[in-house]
């Protein structure tokens, strides 16, 4: 519409004048390629492929921004968005450009404390990089002590020889700016988060510069050197060398020590360490910095202290990476999370003191006053209490469908309301599997994400983000401890969602947030939102955080997840069989048995295996169920699952107890059944 006023205009000069004056007063004034404008998300985060459009000159002039809604869309100048598969950079080459970069201009440099630019300028200053700010509209001034420039030009006139060029403008302002990065002799042309323009990147690469798109390099930064695990993220490395230790005891990481050294000697491996019995043992954990000690430290403290003002400040702004109290994080928790969460295939991971308090912070970012969530019916019968009932206290509701059904999950959400759709990898007690990849396709359509509790699979028989899903829960409880002895749950985000594409429907996320000075996470942390509101919002304010002991007694115990994971289902696999040709028993319900309708989505996303938590009915109903339970001797009756120990229950006189005689049947859960 925009457009079609600058057509109208062929009256000649005064008419296109009027026109662009119309447009003008109509839409957000968008500055010249360095400047810092206060944009919209959706604005600030297009995309540009192909040729780019028309450039303003370094004095401004008026653009009209592309329309491309979110951090992946792409806008070619028509109504049609596409969706693109995110950029894919190997570590290695990430690396060695931190590596060699000693100075960076950064490019739409705000002073503004709660920006992300600001975010990753102080940060990377920290870490022994001079950055120093461009941006016409503060030419002249200070920001973090570094003279602001007007443009790369000016810049590069005043003797200083820029090594990256690190852009925080739209993606249709990207091309002038990589023409002066070639023309001042600069190594490496960075388009920050949401920032991707292939014309750029071809004019860049030109001039033999290596160009990075839609990356943050302090988060890069952060997790290929080590700290982002502090907050539970995957960082992908595993590395049994000891870290050097800095200032307060604290970690001093390889890209500090890659400035000191004017060779930048590699000390973290580019190996990627793949098998999932290696990262089960590894992932997340490295020698102690300060004794070496190899196995995981307990961190039995509540508060960590602080170096100085300005460090506190910069970790309550969540401007570094750090440990503030153990509600928020604790070190020894954060190996577990970065476990969790490369197991799963994640972005990154937050811990919670139960399975049920998991369900909670996967909700609490997305969730407002009056929405409501679409569940199975077949869920765990504690899941259905806390989904059904417990959470209408928040004004939240839920909606149970049969998720065998695809068409009652596609008109379940259709309502505006539902902000995500939840079911069980494979249920407990039922053994029903899930068809995650179509459920994942129905969620995508809708433009919510599909959260998946993968307690009974684990990661070792399922990972449910392979096949599509956005966000993974467990209770940590159960199998991934092992031994029945320590109480968990885990939130595991893909990373992959984009909560920019829909700011309305989920505003913690993608809107300012009022507890940081109107910080928007989605904008400030991209892919990394997710995890970090759970613990700098949810575990802050909601408090269910894990005991640092139990956070050990579990990574401990996923040591031998592979192997427990074998036993459990041969172990399943063969007393299935047995009862199922019992006399006294009527049915099995058993994923991998011959007559099951589970067996193809368990060949599909189980792996051919049916876990070690099964159904049985028995001749007799309720009070034969109770029989058989009170005269075993070997299987203890209790209300768990996953230990070492064989266990036994009859759900309806328990774990399924405050249901209905339809919900539990609904749930595999009827008088005569035995788990």
């Amino acid at each position: 519409a925009a457009m079609a006023l600058v057509n109208k205009a062929t009256a000649g000069k005064a008419a296109m004048a009027g026109a662009l004056r119309s447009l003008s007063s109509s839409l957000p004034r968008v500055s010249a390629p360095y400047s810092s404008a206060s944009r919209s998300l959706s604005q600030r985060s297009t995309i540009i492929l192909g040729s780019g459009p028309t450039r303003s000159s370094y004095t401004g002039g008026f653009q009209v921004p592309w329309a491309g809604q979110g951090k992946r869309s792409m806008s070619s100048g028509s109504e049609e968005k596409k969706d693109l598969p995110p950029l894919v950079y190997e570590d290695t080459f990430i690396k060695e450009i931190l590596r060699s970069v000693r100075t960076i201009a950064m490019v739409g440099a705000s002073s503004n404390w709660n920006r992300p630019s600001y975010f990753a300028m102080k940060y990377l200053m920290a870490k022994g990089f001079r950055v120093i700010p461009v941006n016409p509209a503060s030419h002249g001034k200070k920001i973090l002590g570094e003279h602001v420039y007007k443009d790369l030009i000016e810049l590069s006139q005043a003797d200083v020889k820029i090594d990256m060029v690190d852009v925080f403008r739209g993606s249709e302002f990207v091309v002038p700016i990589a023409e002066d990065a070639v023309k001042i002799g600069a190594k490496v042309l960075w388009m920050q988060l949401g920032v991707r323009n292939d014309e750029a990147a071809r004019i860049a690469e030109a001039g033999g510069l290596k160009v990075v798109q839609d990356r943050c390099p302090k988060i890069e930064f952060s997790r290929l050197f080590g700290e982002l695990g502090w907050h539970g993220f995957n960082s992908g490395v595993i590395s049994s060398k000891r870290r050097p230790v800095g200032t307060s005891g604290e970690r001093k990481h390889e890209g500090e020590a890659a400035k000191e050294n004017a060779d930048g000697k590699e000390k973290l491996p580019d190996i990627q360490f793949r098998g999932f019995e290696t990262r089960a043992i590894h992932a997340g954990a490295a020698p102690d910095p300060t004794t070496g000690a190899r196995g995981t430290p307990i961190y039995q403290t509540t508060a960590y202290v602080f170096d100085d003002v300005d460090h506190a400040a910069s970790l309550f702004n969540l401007q570094t990476f750090g440990n503030i109290y153990s509600r928020l994080s604790n070190p020894t928790t954060a190996v577990l999370e970065e476990r969790i969460a490369n197991l799963e295939g994640g972005r990154g991971t937050t811990c919670t003191a139960s399975g049920h308090s998991a369900q909670l912070i996967a909700l609490f970012p997305l969730m407002q006053p009056g929405d409501k969530l679409v569940a199975s019916n077949k869920l765990y019968g504690g899941s259905i209490t806390q989904l059904g009932k417990t959470i209408k206290k928040f004004d939240w509701n839920c909606e149970f469908v049969d998720v065998d059904n695809l068409d009652n999950v596609r008109n379940a959400v259709k309502d505006p309301k539902v902000k995500c759709i939840w079911a069980e990898s494979l249920a407990n007690p039922g053994g029903v599997v899930s068809d995650i990849r179509a459920l994942a396709d129905i969620a995508r359509e809708a433009g919510i994400p599909l959260i998946i509790d993968n307690t009974m699979a684990t990661p070792y028989l399922c990972r449910p983000i392979e096949h599509g899903a956005d966000i993974v829960v467990h209770s940590t409880t159960k199998f991934m401890s092992g031994h029945g002895n320590a109480m968990g749950g885990a939130v595991v985000d893909s990373g992959k969602f984009d909560w920019s594409r829909s700011p309305d429907k989920f505003p913690s996320l993608s809107r300012p947030e009022p507890a940081y000075h109107g910080l928007t996470f989605a904008e400030t942390f991209g892919d990394l939102a997710y995890t970090l509101y759970g613990h700098a919002v949810g575990l802050r304010d909601l408090g269910p955080c894990m005991a640092p002991f139990n956070a050990y007694l579990t990574i401990t115990g996923i040591e031998t997840l592979p192997l427990r994971m074998e036993r459990h289902c041969q172990n399943g696999q063969g007393v299935a069989e047995f009862l199922s040709k019992h006399p006294k028993v009527s049915w099995v319900s058993y994923a991998t048995l011959p007559d099951n309708k589970y067996l193809p989505l368990a060949k599909r996303y189980l792996q051919g295996k049916g876990g070690s938590v099964f159904t049985f009915g028995l001749k007799g109903g309720f009070d034969a169920g109770v029989k058989v339970v009170e005269n075993c001797h070997l299987l203890s009756h209790l209300a768990n699952l996953g230990d070492a120990r064989s266990l036994i229950l009859h759900p309806a006189s328990t774990t399924h107890r405050q249901l209905t005689v339809e919900q539990r049947a609904a749930a595999g859960a009827g008088d005569d059944v035995i788990r």
